[in-house]
C-alpha cells in the first residue's frame, strides 16, 4: 500500500502577559522609580505634575497611553539617549526579575519551550526594559508598547498604540502573520480581564487559555466560562497601574 502523508501539525505558540502574571508586582513604576534613582534623582520634584496627569486620565480626560507618555515626559526626560535607555534598562531588569519574578511561572516557561512552543511575552508595558526583562527570562520573542525615537533618542511619545486590551490582541495577530505563524494554535496567560481579546484569540486558534493569579473581573468570567485558572503568588496591588 502507498504510504499515507499526513499534514504537519500546526506551530505551537505560549504567550504570557507580563505584569502580575509572571511578576509579583506592576513594572513601570518600578522603572520609573529605578530610572529617577540612578540617573536624575531630582525628577521626584516633578512628581505632582505627573500626578496631574493621573487625575486627568480618572476623569477620562488623558488615555492610558497619554499617562504613559506624560510620565514618561516628566520622569525620565523629553529625549534620552536610546543607549542609556537600554543599559539602565538592562540594569533594572537585573534587579526586578531576581525581586519579582515568580518561580512557577517561570517553570510553566520552561515547560512550554521544552514542549516545542515559541514562547512570547506580550506585554502593555514599555519594549525598552521589557526586552531586558524577557531575556532574564529566556524568552527571546517580545510584543510590547514602543516609545517613539528620532535618530539615537527615544521620545515621550508611543510608537503605535499602547499595547494594551483589544490593542494587545491586534499586535499579536500582526506578530504572527509576520513570523509566518497565521495557523499557530496560540495558547494564552494572563492576569487581567483587559486581556479577554487576547484569550478569545487563543481560543479561536484551537489554544489553551490560562488565568494565573487572576483579577477579581478576570476570576468572575473565568468561573463563568470554566477556564483554569492558577496563583503563582502574591501579587501586589498598586493604585498607580494595573496590567
Amino acid at each position: 500500500m502507498p504510504s499515507v502523508a499526513f499534514p504537519p501539525a500546526p506551530a505551537e505558540v505560549a504567550v504570557y502577559d507580563l505584569d502580575r502574571t509572571l511578576t509579583d508586582a506592576g513594572s513601570w513604576v518600578p522603572f520609573l522609580r529605578f530610572w529617577m534613582q540612578h540617573v536624575v534623582p531630582w525628577r521626584l520634584l516633578l512628581l505632582p505634575v505627573v500626578a496631574l496627569g493621573g487625575v486627568a486620565h480618572g476623569l477620562g480626560w488623558m488615555s492610558r497611553g497619554g499617562l504613559k507618555a506624560w510620565s514618561h515626559r516628566w520622569l525620565i526626560g523629553p529625549r534620552v539617549s536610546a543607549a542609556q535607555l537600554a543599559a539602565v534598562a538592562e540594569d533594572f531588569a537585573e534587579q526586578f526579575v531576581a525581586a519579582h519574578a515568580l518561580a512557577p511561572a517561570r517553570l510553566a516557561i520552561a515547560a512550554d519551550a521544552r514542549a516545542g512552543r515559541r514562547v512570547v511575552i506580550a506585554s502593555a508595558s514599555h519594549g525598552f526594559y521589557v526586552r531586558a526583562i524577557a531575556a532574564r527570562l529566556v524568552v527571546a520573542d517580545v510584543i510590547a508598547t514602543e516609545a517613539a525615537r528620532v535618530g539615537d533618542a527615544v521620545l515621550p511619545a508611543l510608537d503605535g498604540e499602547n499595547n494594551y486590551g483589544p490593542a494587545k490582541a491586534a499586535a499579536l495577530a500582526a506578530w504572527l502573520v509576520r513570523e509566518g505563524l497565521q495557523g499557530a494554535v496560540v495558547h494564552f496567560t494572563s492576569d487581567h480581564h483587559s486581556d479577554l481579546p487576547c484569550f478569545e484569540l487563543a481560543l479561536t486558534s484551537g489554544g489553551r487559555v490560562l488565568c494565573a493569579n487572576p483579577s477579581r473581573k478576570l476570576e468572575a468570567i473565568a468561573t463563568a466560562r470554566g477556564w483554569p485558572m492558577v496563583v503563582w503568588g502574591r501579587i501586589q496591588g498598586s493604585l498607580l497601574e494595573r496590567a
